[in-house]
Order: structure tokens, then C-alpha cells, then sequence
């Protein structure tokens, strides 16, 4: 099988703590050919898409820890047709490159695309986390989404609450994520302004979120493989910043799912693989869906030392089932023409 990660460069891969390497570093060891590209070396050569890849040369005996496989890996520079992968594993930051996926839509049926093309445009940013909240359900915290400023201040006014979550719509990794308190109102209507307006005149949406009880206290990230929670954490914040992401300072601990973390993957597992977003990282505070990462999702490594597991393997196994399933798709429309043509 041949699988290519369309990703951010392998200079710029944390050795110990990355979930791509340990991606990666699976399918090597399986004896998988793979390849890495990021989003800006997709081309088009001849009408066909390619990329300019970064090919990992097969090795003798794979080293068993990632800093020592990152290590000793050999590299070579190859342009690739992309229909001729087996996988093609979105593993790109975001925020979400549409021409990319534009690429991409020229390969879509040849190729298994985790995660799904569709999917990725539907869910790349936080508006796809309302999709799982309506009057009948308790599921997400209350959100509003808007470029008017006025309006903003009018719902952080009326909040019961003294304290509400400002972020981006497209931000990650816990970039741009604020705590605001009534208290300081007199800031917000700045904050608010370099949020919202672009110095071109140009405005950006923000998301207004009520501010759960326990915050403080951290959050939790469960990854979901197929619909099915397959690993969990407890992030937590710092001392000197209120975000729990490890990117921003957080920690991590071991967790226990809890009945309703359970009951909530279980609420929205369908929607996630009827979409094609088959392997998901979710936030949650409180017993509520705070957060989807259907691009990039990050964990795997962290969870790992503190469960003494390898998540990854189960990842694999699945786009490997995948994979078997087109080839068998595939085997079978052919013999079945063979039956039609021969008759």
C-alpha cells in the first residue's frame, strides 16, 4: 500500500511529540511505501495531478521510538501522480487551503481520501460544531457566530454569566482563544474591533461561546476513529494562561471517560461517518461539545505514554480495511463487465 500525507514539511515535525510521525512511523514499519507534501506542492503536470513529494526510502529494520526513526530516515524528492497512492491522509493544519481540496477533487474516486473531501469543507471550521446543537439538545455550549460588533456586546451584556469564550472562527491549536469578563467591558469593544476588522476593511466572523463551569480546570480531547472514541486526555491549563492546549502551555493527564462523554461520541459518531470524517478529534468541557478537528486532529502521542498503548495501530488498521474494501469494490465491478461482456 502507498500512502501519501499531505501535510506541513518533515522539518517542521516535533520528533517526540507528533501524531503524524506516529502515523508515519506505523505504516513504515508495516512496510507501507509513504510519501509527504504539503498543500503548496500540489501541481498539475500534463492534465494529471501530481505532487512534489518527500519520499521515505524503505528501511531495513524500522527503529522502534520516533525520535530515533525521524532520526535515521532517508529522504528523496520525487513528483508523484496522486491517483497512483492508495491513501491520501489529510494531516495539513489549518486553516483550510480550498484550492487544495480543488486538487484533490480530480483524485477523489481513485483514491481513499481520509478525511473525506466533503467532509473537510463542511466541518474545516468551528460553525460545524452548531450542527450538532438545536432547542432539544444540550449538547453544545451556547454560541452565537457574527461579524456585528454591536450585536456581540449586546449577547455578552445579557449573559447570566460574567465570563464568555471570544475566538476566531478558523483559528487552531488554541490561537486567538480569549477569556472576557463583564468586569472589563470597557476592552471589549477594542478587542472586538481587532478581531472583527481587517485593516483592508475586510471583516472576520468571531465566535461568542458561553463560558462553562470547570474551564479552568482544563478540557477534554477524545479522538474518534469510525464514529467510536478509540483514546482520551485531560488537557490542562498552565498556570499563566487559561487555554489547556499543550501547544499553548497545557498538560496532560489520564482520563476516564465518563457516561455522558460516552453518550455524547455515541450522539454524534453517525453524523461524523456519514460526512466521511472518519478519524476526529473532539473537545470537551463539561460533558459539552465545545470543539471539532476534523483536519489535523493531534493526541495520539500523549495518550500513548500515559495509557502504555499505540492508537496509531488501530488508525491504520482501518484505512487498510479501507483500502481492501475499494480493491474488492473494484475486483468485483470487473468480473461482473467480464460477465456482461462475455455473454
Amino acid at each position: 500500500m502507498n500512502i501519501c500525507f499531505l501535510m506541513y514539511p518533515w522539518s517542521e515535525i516535533d520528533a517526540e511529540n507528533d501524531t503524524s510521525l506516529a502515523l508515519i512511523h506505523e505504516c513504515v514499519r508495516r512496510g507501507h511505501g509513504v510519501a509527504i507534501c504539503s498543500p503548496a506542492n500540489l501541481t498539475i503536470r500534463n492534465s494529471v495531478t501530481n505532487a512534489f513529494c518527500t519520499v521515505i526510502n524503505r528501511m531495513d529494520k524500522v527503529p522502534g521510538s520516533l525520535k530515533s526513526f525521524y532520526k535515521q530516515a532517508t529522504l528523496r524528492e520525487e513528483m508523484l501522480p496522486l491517483a497512483g497512492f492508495d491513501v491520501i491522509f489529510m494531516r495539513a493544519n489549518p486553516p483550510l487551503d480550498p484550492i487544495m481540496l480543488n486538487f484533490l477533487d480530480s483524485v477523489k474516486d481513485d483514491v481513499f481520501i481520509m478525511n473525506s473531501l466533503q467532509g473537510l469543507r463542511e466541518a474545516n471550521n468551528k460553525l460545524y460544531t452548531a450542527a450538532f446543537g438545536d432547542s432539544h439538545s444540550n449538547i453544545i455550549p451556547k454560541t452565537h457566530v457574527s461579524k456585528n460588533k454591536d450585536y456581540l456586546i449586546r449577547q455578552i451584556k445579557e449573559s447570566k454569566s460574567d465570563k464568555m469564550i471570544l475566538k476566531p472562527l478558523n483559528g487552531f491549536g488554541g490561537s486567538g482563544v480569549i477569556l472576557i469578563e463583564k468586569s472589563a467591558m470597557s476592552s471589549i469593544k477594542s478587542l472586538l474591533d481587532f478581531y472583527v476588522t481587517n485593516s483592508d476593511g475586510t471583516s472576520n466572523y468571531v465566535i461568542l461561546q458561553e463560558y462553562i463551569a470547570g474551564a479552568d480546570q482544563g478540557d477534554v480531547r477524545i479522538l474518534l476513529l469510525n464514529g467510536e472514541p478509540i483514546g482520551a486526555m485531560r488537557r490542562i491549563p498552565g498556570t499563566e494562561d487559561h487555554r489547556s492546549n499543550v501547544s499553548a502551555g497545557g498538560s496532560i493527564a489520564r482520563h476516564n471517560m465518563t457516561k455522558g462523554e460516552k453518550a455524547l461520541c455515541k450522539q454524534i459518531g453517525p453524523k461524523l461517518v456519514k460526512d466521511g470524517l472518519f478519524f476526529v478529534g473532539i473537545d470537551v468541557i463539561g460533558g459539552k461539545l465545545v470543539e471539532v478537528n476534523v483536519m489535523s486532529p493531534g493526541g495520539i502521542t500523549y495518550m500513548n505514554k500515559v495509557y502504555k498503548t499505540k492508537i496509531q495501530a488501530k488508525v491504520i488498521d482501518f484505512v487498510e480495511s479501507k483500502v481492501m474494501d475499494k480493491l474488492k469494490a473494484f475486483q468485483r465491478r470487473a468480473r461482473l463487465r467480464d460477465e456482461v461482456e462475455n455473454a
